[in-house]
């Protein structure tokens, strides 16, 4: 079942077991005895090959010692977080599945069958839903309850196809294996995020079961701090997601920048009693140009991420970004400068007819901004074109060079 006695730090010689059920802990002595006495109840009562697991990450309040007194192993983080704790512990777990949990009482570690019984169906990752399971009053504050959570839930269902109803619940099962091959790098809170992120990326076999959500047993603060680790978790979905991030809204100042530059070509606007002219013209191109760019920078950092095994293959982009060629990509850039220098040359020919002198703006702007506009984007459309070139060439793997000489 579970060793008589606790340890702490002896991770290297121990055999195997189906589960670890795991608590990272930061001075959670008011709390943690209670969460290991269920947890290891828990174990004895299903007859489950398992153990109970505390990733410390530097309490001095007496935890390490509670812990190995009730049975617990215990092994020191060094590296502060609670995603440092965590990855740490996987790490060190023995469990061919591993629970995990916060260690203040806020989940009830003697009620785990649930997750148990999806893992060995076979589910990677078994994520709790505490808005399904029932949210104790005073468990979450309001602002977590009504907009943080949801919010920066829906935000991950979005970006991602995610099927988590609660992409932050701090009680859930994985398949230790599964987990540790995505390689999981974030050491904060969005650690949790981050799980979720990379296991519905990589196709990963993902469960929900309802949990319940307690107040927890602390008398001090949490170590969650809303609005800082709030935006470490929209910051990581963002990052994640380039499409959200500079893909889309790339694409949509483009469109935005050409449709108004195509409407304002022919001459002044009124909208109502406002009137659009050259300025807004300029402004329109702007729009281009950083959409250009936006969306170019998405794609760029979309393949350095799937040539760095950041985000998993991706077929259907691979075939876009191999259609347009490094070729294609010249052809259709210089076209563009050609384009931008034939208006250019329009432009200075009607300054030369008028011996150089005054122009009439409202006319000529007309022809200069979009040969400028045309200039910029076809130049930007060259040189993105060799760098997504290199960029290609960079996930090729380096040829194996065998010995010369005898086999």
């Amino acid at each position: 079942m579970y060793p008589p006695g606790g340890s702490i730090d002896q991770n290297a010689t121990l055999a195997p077991c189906e589960l670890t059920i795991l608590m990272p802990c930061l001075n959670e002595a008011e709390t943690l005895g209670a969460c290991i006495t269920r947890a290891r109840g828990f174990l004895e009562r299903h007859g489950i090959d398992g153990e109970v697991l505390i990733a410390d990450n530097g309490s001095d309040d007496g935890s390490r010692e509670i812990a190995a007194a009730l049975g617990a192993r215990v092994t020191c983080v060094a590296e502060k977080g609670y995603g440092a704790a965590l990855s740490n512990g996987i790490r060190a777990a023995r469990g061919r599945y591993v629970i995990m949990g916060d260690a203040d009482s806020s989940y009830d570690f003697s009620r785990l069958e649930n997750y148990v019984e999806k893992l060995r169906a076979g589910y990677a990752l078994v994520m709790g839903n505490r808005f399904k399971g029932g949210i104790m009053p005073g468990a979450m504050p309001p602002l977590h309850r009504y907009l943080g959570n949801p919010v920066l839930t829906a935000l991950g269902r979005l970006f991602f196809k995610s099927p988590c109803g609660d992409f932050h619940c701090g009680l859930r099962g994985f398949d230790r294996a599964a987990i540790e091959g995505l390689d999981l790098q974030t050491s904060g809170m969005e650690f949790a995020s981050e799980m979720v992120v990379k296991a519905t990326l990589h196709g990963l076999k993902i469960a929900e079961v309802p949990t319940t959500l307690s107040p927890d047993g602390r008398s001090r603060p949490p170590h969650l701090r809303t609005w800082r680790d709030g935006w470490r978790h929209l910051r990581f979905l963002l990052v994640y997601s380039p499409r959200w991030l500079f893909f889309y809204p790339g694409i949509a100042m483009l469109g935005a920048g050409l449709a108004l530059l195509a409407w304002l070509l022919p001459g002044v606007r009124h909208v109502g009693g406002i009137v659009l002219d050259i300025h807004t013209l300029t402004y329109a191109s702007a729009l281009v140009m950083v959409g250009l760019q936006a969306a170019l920078f998405g794609a760029f950092t979309k393949v350095i991420g799937m040539n760095l095994r950041l985000l998993p293959p991706d077929p259907l982009f691979r075939r876009m970004v191999g259609f347009f060629t490094l070729e294609r990509g010249l052809v259709a850039g210089l076209a563009l400068v050609a384009a931008g220098l034939t208006g250019s040359v329009y432009a200075v020919a009607q300054w030369q007819g008028a011996a150089f002198g005054p122009q009439q703006p409202q006319y000529l702007m007309r022809v200069v901004v979009p040969s400028v506009t045309a200039l910029m984007a076809g130049m930007e459309i060259v040189f993105a074109s060799f760098f997504m070139s290199v960029l290609q060439l960079a996930r090729a793997p380096a040829p194996c060079v065998e010995p010369a000489g005898p086999r």
